[in-house]
């Protein structure tokens, strides 16, 4: 039976990572200098939600498995998963060449940090 904390753990930092990255979607699309206007702080504080999942997410994770690298390699597969998703259905555009071979090299290598340990 897999460790339920662990996926608990995983779950977390998939949220957070989510939140964050929603974040920063909505902020691209604000002019820089309306960033900080009163009805835009609000991404200041959805990124403290995010961080915060991100912290608990990773002390959860580490105390489960007492390797930093497992918890490592479940956020950047997070970020690889949920931000191409967000991307997408943010922006309604499809990765341009490069993009989709860096994408696709930065997942060939998350799969080799995982596979060769």
């Amino acid at each position: 039976m897999p460790n339920l904390v662990l996926l608990f753990a995983i779950a977390i930092l998939f949220v957070g990572e989510g939140i964050n990255i929603w974040a920063e979607m909505i902020s691209a699309r604000l002019p820089a200098s309306s960033l900080f206007e009163p009805g835009h702080l609000f991404l200041f504080g959805m990124v403290i939600v995010g961080c915060s999942f991100l912290l608990f997410g990773y002390s959860l994770g580490y105390q489960s498995t007492k390797n930093i690298w497992i918890i490592t390699a479940a956020s950047v597969v997070g970020i690889l998963i949920v931000e191409p998703v967000l991307a997408y259905l943010f922006f309604h555009q499809l990765p341009v060449k490069g993009s989709l071979v860096g994408l696709l090299l930065g997942a060939a290598g998350l799969i080799a940090t995982i596979v060769w340990i």
